[in-house]
């Protein structure tokens, strides 16, 4: 995976819990997710209308239901859950940290829901990753905010929300294009948020200058950059490696706290950055290792399927090889043409197809 794409991800998804923290302190976080969503979908919308019409061909009106469906658990679900955990008094980093559990989870679910394999070596770096996730958690809440012990759980939710956003994507047989997916995503929850504000009655805006601050902030750098190159890296890189980079975010996201809010960030949290780090090096070279062994095994297989048509050729003609009259009174000493032959098995690994001679 490209190392300066990994490093953008983590900056830009990191970026959008800091810009949750920067917008909690002016408004509700239905507001602020309102706001943020709002004028993007309406802007997306009016692009995907005129200049971007050609990314919505071949779409059916079920391919834009799911993709509706995975915006509203990837954004509407997990992002509120962020927002009012942050709301409740959750540090920006240890909702990151709880979110940071999200790649064993979906490592977990991989194999039987997507049929991806796990190696052993991967399942060693997210133990890894859940190691660090662990030592800096521990920290903080040994720090004692006074936050409820069931503000950590709303988090949670949101991880496995965006979990499931995931894998139904994956499990889609149609390609989706990019823009396409992120104005669907984008309107989808433009629509939720503004519902949910109205009703709570929370949809003015606030007229401060930090606000709409932190509204840009999230516009550019949380949607566009964090959650754009989670759905590139996650087609590029499977589910695995796109979320062994989730570990990265908590210590990141404390990095960040730190400089601009003055959270502590201790010997504790350091040895955490260190720990995940170490995390994401571990899976990588098992989904090296892993995807050498996949190329070799599957060469064989084309080998061996390429050989087993060849057999399957000169069977067939073999088997519609007769003798007939080449004359009348006469007996043909040679074998005619078949009156089948078989195309396209020589470099296939695809079942021999029968094609009419025309005799």
């Amino acid at each position: 995976m490209n190392v300066l794409l990994s490093t953008a991800f983590v900056l830009t998804w990191s970026s959008g819990f800091i810009g949750a923290k920067l917008g909690a302190g002016d408004a509700d976080a239905v507001t602020v997710l309102m706001w943020r969503f709002l004028p993007l979908a309406a802007v997306l919308a009016l692009v995907a209308a005129t200049v971007a019409r050609s990314s919505w061909r071949g779409l059916t009106a079920r391919d834009l239901a799911r993709q509706a469906l995975v915006g509203a658990l990837s954004q509407s679900g997990y992002l509120l859950t962020v927002y009012y955990a942050i709301q409740l008094g959750v540090s920006s980093g240890t909702t990151a940290l709880i979110d940071g559990t999200q790649p064993l989870v979906a490592g977990a679910l991989a194999g039987p829901l997507l049929g991806q394999y796990v190696s052993r070596t991967q399942w060693v770096g997210l133990a890894l990753g859940l190691t660090g996730v662990a030592i800096v958690t521990t920290g903080d809440a040994a720090a004692g905010s006074g936050v409820p012990w069931w503000a950590y759980l709303v988090p949670f939710a949101g991880m496995l929300s965006l979990v499931a956003a995931t894998f139904l994507d994956r499990r889609t047989r149609t390609e989706v294009a990019p823009f396409a997916a992120l104005t669907a995503h984008c309107v989808t929850s433009a629509v939720i948020f503004t519902g949910l504000a109205l009703a709570m009655g929370a949809a003015a805006p606030v007229a401060e200058v930090s606000f709409w601050t932190a509204i840009g902030w999230l516009v550019v750098l949380s949607t566009f950059g964090g959650y754009g190159l989670y759905w590139l890296i996650l087609r590029r890189g499977g589910v695995t490696r796109v979320n062994t980079l989730m570990f990265l975010m908590a210590p990141v996201t404390a990095l960040w706290g730190a400089a601009m809010f003055g959270e502590p960030f201790g010997a504790q949290t350091a040895v955490g950055l260190a720990v995940a780090l170490a995390a994401v090096v571990v899976v990588h070279r098992g989904t090296a290792r892993g995807g050498a062994a996949g190329a070799g095994a599957a060469a064989e297989g084309g080998h061996a399927a390429a050989e087993g048509g060849r057999a399957e050729v000169e069977g067939g003609r073999a088997e519609v090889a007769v003798v007939t009259p080449a004359s009348e009174g006469a007996e043909a000493t040679e074998p005619t043409e078949p009156t089948e032959a078989y195309e396209g098995t020589e470099a296939s690994d695809r079942p021999a197809r029968r094609v009419r001679s025309g005799r």
